[in-house]
């Protein structure tokens, strides 16, 4: 009893220490007045670097190290470690940061083990995974997440602005995406509404609307219609779109790419937990690929392109860590 006292105390001193982090920090984000139409969170051109750098992965689940099948207590602190190394202007993180959402003491291991991230005052941008929100308690679940994430209080789905350039929709694929839906109207609404500035609209969320379905698979690591149906929105409102779309998820502990009606499609979901190994279809980009890839998305903007590499961990089995760039694709503007 004693230790579950005091790990849930080392949770929320972690937190309160974050979020005085957070406020002090002129790189860190800064919430905005909320509204259907604009950003939750922005960072100005000038806290952005020269040329804006951002990194994307997820499917961590941060949780006791003892706990090695779930999760590989060594290969995501390499990567948490070697993320906070290179410093992005933004984390974008896909979801299932926790195994368990209704567990604090999760929460407290992804404070212990991200520190790093604090001490180079990274901006974080989650979306919520279904391990987040993986018990019968889900309020008791969403506390804990916004415990964790403070600015995202009272916001299962938020926009960030970053710059003048880049625009991220995190989206909560737990919920409904389908026409009609809450969350629909919102994307409806945000669309609408963005700066005319912005040459990149990132769509980050959890469950992927392009994926390699495995005859198999499960229903829920396939394409599910809440996402495919999404995919299909998004078909139609990108050619009224200023701005070029680029969807990224998780859940399958993998890589993927794939290029839909002019979209690029992303899969990233290498941080840490258990892979899942897959048959790779003809439409899926990512050539000669391994079956195990723990591993981030690296993206930086350069003018009109946004170059894009995938930083694998080498060999997860060596005692320390090597990493290799095994995928790389750039991504253009829309002719204005």
């Amino acid at each position: 009893m004693l230790k579950k006292q005091l790990s849930v105390f080392s949770f929320l001193l972690a937190t309160v220490v974050a979020t005085l982090l957070a406020g002090c920090d002129a790189r860190s984000q800064t919430p905005v007045s909320q509204a259907d139409t604009g950003p939750l969170l922005r960072r100005t051109d000038a806290q952005m670097s020269s040329a804006p750098f951002l990194i994307s992965y997820g499917d961590i689940r941060f949780t006791n190290p003892s706990e090695t099948k779930a999760s590989n207590p060594k290969v995501r602190r390499w990567l948490a470690e070697k993320i906070a190394a290179e410093k992005p202007d933004a984390l974008l993180v896909s979801g299932d940061i926790p195994w368990h959402g209704g567990e604090k003491d999760d929460y407290a291991q992804f404070l212990t083990e991200t520190a790093a991230w604090r001490a180079a005052n990274l901006f974080v941008s989650p979306a919520l995974g279904n391990h987040e929100v993986n018990s019968r308690n889900v309020q008791q679940c969403l506390e804990n997440w916004w415990a964790a994430f403070p600015a995202l209080r009272g916001h299962r789905w938020y926009a960030v602005q970053l710059g003048s350039s880049l625009y991220v929709l995190n989206l909560d694929s737990n919920s409904d995406l389908r026409d009609g839906s809450a969350q629909r109207a919102w994307i409806d609404g945000q669309l609408a509404h963005v700066p005319e500035s912005v040459k990149f609209i990132l769509f980050n969320l959890h469950h992927p609307p392009a994926a390699d379905n495995q005859p198999d698979g499960d229903s829920d690591h396939n394409e599910r219609p809440n996402e495919l149906a999404l995919a299909a929105w998004l078909e139609t409102a990108q050619p009224r779109s200023r701005a070029q779309f680029l969807v990224i998820a998780g859940h399958i502990h993998n890589y993927e790419r794939f290029l839909r009606d002019g979209i690029p499609y992303i899969v990233s979901g290498g941080g840490g937990a258990e892979p899942r190994l897959i048959r790779r279809h003809e439409g899926d980009l990512y050539l000669n690929a391994p079956a195990v890839n723990y591993h981030y998305l690296r993206m930086t903007l350069h003018g009109d392109r946004l170059d894009a590499e995938m930083v694998r961990v080498a060999d997860p089995d060596a005692a320390q860590p090597a990493w290799e760039v095994r995928d790389r694709f750039t991504v253009g503007a829309r002719r204005q």
